[in-house]
């Protein structure tokens, strides 16, 4: 085992577990002592990872966006379904993920854009690109169900995937509020197949 392999495993268990704790606790509530503390590691080499806690929300943003977009780009990329059909399997698999955790914590990105998105300049620009990231993949399945003939094409696909994200966030605070599903369920039954082309 080399040892560049333990600093990437010990930076990626610090970034685990600090994502756990600001889910919960949010970001101002998180301390680097509770981050380390869960992670088993020494309080004196926090920076051996990370620049500041500034830098390692960064990375904590960029850490929990790139499982998201894996996951939709598998489903986008499945053949065995049409690009909307894999949309929407997509967002049913984050609704069912969502009640099984009953609702809490919503969507981390959605949470620090309210938290310190407006206050920390390296947060913002962080959140700007993991929503751009998510953004792009949304519009490859859009541009893809365009083709296709199954959605709509008097919005472009950049468009409609703006919309989904800003439907699917606002969603997550109602459902967060609500403590229900509801919110999602007509996320995806009034925005996602309002898209389907008529």
């Amino acid at each position: 085992m080399s040892p560049q392999w333990n600093v990437e495993a010990t930076r990626l268990a610090v970034l685990d577990q600090g994502l756990a704790l600001i889910m919960r606790n949010g970001y101002h509530g998180t301390g680097l002592s509770d981050i380390l503390a869960a992670a088993k590691v020494p309080k004196g080499s926090f920076y051996h990872y990370f620049a500041s806690k500034e830098d390692f929300g960064v990375q904590v943003i960029a850490h929990y966006i790139d499982p998201f977009i894996k996951q939709l780009n598998c489903c986008i990329d499945a053949p065995e379904h049409d690009a909307l059909t894999a949309l929407k399997s997509y967002f049913l698999s984050q609704i069912e993920d969502l009640q099984s955790k009953n609702f809490e914590g919503g969507c981390l990105l959605g949470n620090l854009m309210g938290e310190i998105g407006d206050t920390s300049e390296a947060a913002r620009a962080a959140l700007k690109e993991a929503v751009d990231r998510y953004r792009d993949a949304l519009e490859a399945g859009l541009d893809r169900a365009q083709r296709e003939g199954s959605v709509r094409l008097d919005k472009t696909a950049r468009s409609l995937a703006d919309l989904l994200i800003d439907a699917w966030q606002g969603a997550l605070l109602r459902m967060k509020i609500e403590h229900s599903a509801r919110p999602l369920q007509r996320f995806l039954d009034e925005i996602l197949l309002d898209y389907c082309a008529s």
